[in-house]
């Protein structure tokens, strides 16, 4: 049984990665923001335990994980997203999609490392987005959140390795959460068959990815897209 945390397991992606991992009788932690309906949502479906925490905290983060005996295997998926033109973009809207993007993954990592190093193994996936790896229009900040994940993983698989813990990451394309409730069907539709699956992805067909990448033994460093081709 494995002692896991998840950040951002409150809605959608987190919490289907959430539910997989109770399912299987691990223990599970996840860290949320603010909407604590959702969580108690969670909680009680699958027994995993909440902590309220902005991952862009590093103190918070800190605490957090002074209430996690122990730390296996952590999956960095908390994230925000922003849509319009760059230009119509304030600098405190810039700095806080990188403070959770991509500083919370730093704070997160950096908390779990005294049980990883302890133990000379662990393993960590992050959460990224088919546009970190090719951009988007109206999606600078985030793309640019995104492509700094997938650099910070590779980086983090070197240095890390040798001390026995993995790093992976996994890239999402188009998934059927919250984030989409604003985009059209008849989009949403258009974006299913650009894919060569010709669907849209659940929050389900992530969770599995991620359970995948952190079993890997002898996998690091990799970036697994999750897009039904839409990517490649």
């Amino acid at each position: 049984m494995a002692s896991v945390v998840v950040t951002g397991g409150s809605r959608g992606i987190g919490s289907a990665i959430v539910a997989r991992y109770a399912s299987r009788g691990d223990r599970v932690y996840f860290l949320y923001e603010k909407n604590h309906e959702a969580a108690r949502n969670v909680a009680e479906k699958t027994g995993a335990t909440p902590i309220c925490c902005d991952v862009a905290d590093g103190a918070a983060v800190a605490e957090a994980f002074l209430n996690i005996p122990e730390v296996d295997i952590l999956v960095c998926n908390a994230g925000v997203c922003w849509y319009g033109l760059l230009t119509d973009m304030v600098d405190a809207e810039w700095d806080r999609i990188f403070d959770v993007n991509v500083k919370g993954i730093y704070n997160c990592v950096k908390a779990a490392m005294p049980a990883f190093l302890r133990r000379h193994s662990g393993s960590i996936v992050t959460v990224s987005s088919m546009w970190g790896q090719v951009g988007a229009s109206c999606e600078a900040a985030y793309s640019a959140t995104k492509g700094a994940v997938i650099a910070l993983t590779k980086a983090l698989a070197k240095e890390l390795g040798p001390s026995g813990i993995r790093v992976n990451c996994v890239a999402p394309g188009v998934i059927l959460t919250d984030m989409c409730a604003n985009v059209s069907q008849n989009v949403l539709d258009e974006l299913a068959q650009e894919a060569p699956l010709e669907r849209n992805g659940t929050p389900e067909d992530v969770a599995k990815v991620v359970e995948s990448l952190a079993d890997a033994e002898f996998v690091t460093g990799q970036v697994l897209g999750v897009s039904g081709g839409l990517v490649m």
